[in-house]
């Protein structure tokens, strides 16, 4: 079982820094983290800088580590006092002694340029190593050494191991004994995979032999891609999921990545940071509600909590920083006895393509959001999963469906599933009780109830696909084309022509049984604009296909709904906290300007009703960590309450 409340304990200290762990005092230290509810705490024996932090002979000991302190060594021994867990990070990919010491071992861009993540030679920034170098055994020898001095460890945390393309002379050698082109930058991708794949597994080897019997973890390959989990199974036995919301990740990143992990089925946690920003930013601290917030979306997507940290080069941990974190921490282990051995409802998964990354582009972050405020219970899988689990299945337009997956969905429809297919998806899906006429999408169009020439057009931002329904199909909404296509010499007002009046010739939304498509790539749009209308069509499509959903509930739409059932419990988490942009920063990632997202205050919910489907009649239904006993009602299958949540996150608790 994964520790459930971790610390991430950032230690990256430049060469130049002297007197490191000066401050260090073992009694303070542990028991810093035992105040804090903490149960488990990551140890740097390698940071980014290429820098050991114990006691070695090696010449990359930080030259400002006395020698006379084995730093890692007594951080580990009095965590293990107080009964807390110690895995040991090693920073692989960015090592910047190692690139000083030995410049050839830098990855190399297509056009030779060294691969370095500033924004320029005489920028601060960290070069990337070429793994397919003899970097890679150098790495080996320092993983070696760390596992043979401890014996014995309670994890390994490799930082740093993304798919790096290199055009090196070990790299270009290294494809062409594999077949692979090396002037061709897919052919560098697949090799860089191929690399990764490779050292995953020797690492790996080298690790599990060492593992303490009781070690919650065993080896984790940071910064890969959450979506290439399904081809690395083998070779990770739990998944960290790394998601500063101010840090590059956004608010929007765990509520996809944590719906494709969870289906995989390996324990899996999550961290954010304590830091106003993003890594690196010492002297910043976010705000209670917002590590509140993130800490009970962790627990409420099943997976449990870390907070990452960055420990002063004195050794001295800030009491401001676990005051903060002991706070979160001691809400988290009032809620987890009411969550103990849950699983999530299944209700609706959503295909999505894995190569779209973590980051899927406007119809992931659409259909999360769609989904997300039309309150629905949903997995993300890959292509190829099964479907059997699920009530409904949603396949959003980037999603590439091939003949097999078109019979796939085919089958699972004339098992009695609920299909919802949007844009091109629907295209290829081959949709019965759908037509497709040849002609180029159809620009600046607008959507309108079917049959009801006198309702508000809305506009559709994105291009619409030629849809009519065949007989026994139902057209719930029509698209309503302009006057004219808009172009240079063709055009009235400032954005789009406006709506024309002709009668409609195609069908924006059509269902046929429990079957839905959308002429328009719904998520896409969604995803870029998020006007209201769209998501009334959602719904209506969601009531004809899906009638009798888990959960049904009022609440503002930024409202987050999960359901949990338990050995005796069915459990509603409402998470009710509001994000705002209030900032503009340079990103870390990417060193351009974007905003920030800052969540200072909970958003209470106050008199908002909830319905859950239930069996039977509940024996008791409350508010918890609250300790509330609420009235309810039962009918037709539903459990009926009102709920208050004062202050952001509450579960209700329905016992059997």
């Amino acid at each position: 079982m994964l520790p459930r409340r971790t610390v991430h304990l950032d230690f990256h200290t430049g060469p130049k820094v002297p007197a490191i762990g000066a401050a260090f005092d073992t009694g303070t230290f542990a028991r810093t983290f035992v105040e804090a509810h903490v149960e488990s705490v990551t140890l740097f024996a390698k940071c980014h800088h290429g820098h050991l932090y114990y006691d070695t002979d090696r010449p990359e000991r930080h030259p400002g580590l006395a020698k006379d302190l084995h730093l890692l060594e007594e951080q580990v021994e009095a965590l293990h006092r107080a009964g807390i867990k110690a895995p040991i990070y090693l920073s692989m990919a960015v090592d910047e002694y190692a690139a000083e010491l030995a410049p050839e071992w830098i990855a190399l861009e297509a056009d030779g340029r060294q691969v370095r993540r500033s924004r320029g030679r005489f920028d601060p920034g960290w070069y990337v190593l070429d793994m397919s170098s003899p970097y890679q055994d150098y790495f080996t020898d320092q993983l070696a050494e760390v596992l043979t001095h401890f014996g014995t460890v309670d994890g390994i945390f490799l930082d740093m191991c993304w798919d790096q393309p290199s055009s090196s002379k070990w790299a270009v050698d290294g494809m062409r004994r594999a077949g692979l082109n090396p002037a061709d930058g897919t052919d560098r991708d697949r090799f860089a995979r191929r690399v990764a794949h490779e050292y995953m597994g020797r690492y790996r080897d080298m690790v599990l032999p060492h593992l303490a019997d009781d070690a919650p973890m065993s080896i984790w390959f940071n910064s890969r891609p959450k979506t290439a989990l399904a081809e690395e199974i083998g070779l990770v036995s739990h998944v960290e999921i790394e998601a500063l919301p101010t840090g590059g990740w956004g608010y929007g990143y765990l509520p996809y990545v944590a719906r494709f992990v969870r289906p995989l089925g390996l324990p899996a946690l999550a961290h954010t940071g304590r830091f106003h920003k993003s890594w690196g930013d010492n002297g910043g601290l976010k705000t209670p509600a917002a590590l509140k917030f993130e800490c009970a979306q962790m627990l409420a997507y099943g997976l449990t909590a870390g907070v990452g940290d960055l420990l002063h080069p004195s050794g001295r941990l800030a009491p401001e920083t676990y005051t903060l974190v002991g706070e979160a921490y001691a809400y988290l282990r009032q809620c987890e006895p009411h969550v103990e051995g849950g699983a999530h409802v299944k209700e609706v998964a959503v295909v999505m393509d894995p190569r779209l990354g973590d980051d899927p582009g406007p119809a992931g972050t659409g259909v999360v959001k769609a989904l997300q405020q039309l309150r629905l219970q949903f997995d993300v899988i890959p292509l190829d999963a099964a479907l059997t689990d699920y009530r409904a299945v949603v396949v959003p337009e980037a999603t590439p469906v091939s003949p097999e997956l078109a019979a796939r969905l085919r089958h699972f429809t004339d098992a009695g599933g609920a299909l919802l297919v949007s844009g091109a998806a629907a295209a290829a899906a081959d949709i019965e009780g759908v037509r497709l006429h040849e002609g180029e999408p159809l620009e600046g169009t607008f959507l309108r109830p079917a049959g009801q020439a006198d309702s508000f057009p809305h506009a559709m931002y994105e291009p619409t696909l030629r849809f009519t329904a065949a007989d026994g199909a139902d057209v719930l909404y029509d698209v309503v084309e302009p006057y004219f296509a808009r172009t240079w010499d063709a055009f009235s007002g400032h954005d789009y022509t406006p709506v024309g009046t002709g009668q409609p010739r195609y069908a924006a939304a059509i269902v046929t049984g429990r079957t839905a498509v959308t002429a328009a790539p719904i998520f896409t749009a969604y995803g870029r604009h998020a006007p209201l209308a769209y998501l009334r069509m959602l719904a209506e499509i969601f009531d004809r296909i899906l009638p009798d959903p888990i959960l049904r509930t009022g609440g503002p739409s930024h409202l987050e709904a999960m359901v949990v059932d338990t050995p005796d419990a069915r459990v509603v988490h409402l998470l009710s906290f509001l994000a705002s942009r209030q900032a503009e920063g340079l990103s870390p990632i990417t060193f351009e300007v974007e905003g920030i997202d800052l969540m200072r205050d909970p958003f209470p919910l106050v008199g908002m009703e909830l319905a859950v489907r239930s069996e039977a009649p509940p024996s008791a239904v409350r508010l918890e960590p609250h300790g509330q006993d609420l009235s309810f009602t039962y009918e037709n299958g539903y459990v009926h309450t009102t709920v208050d949540v004062p202050d952001g996150h509450g579960m209700v608790v329905i016992k059997t």
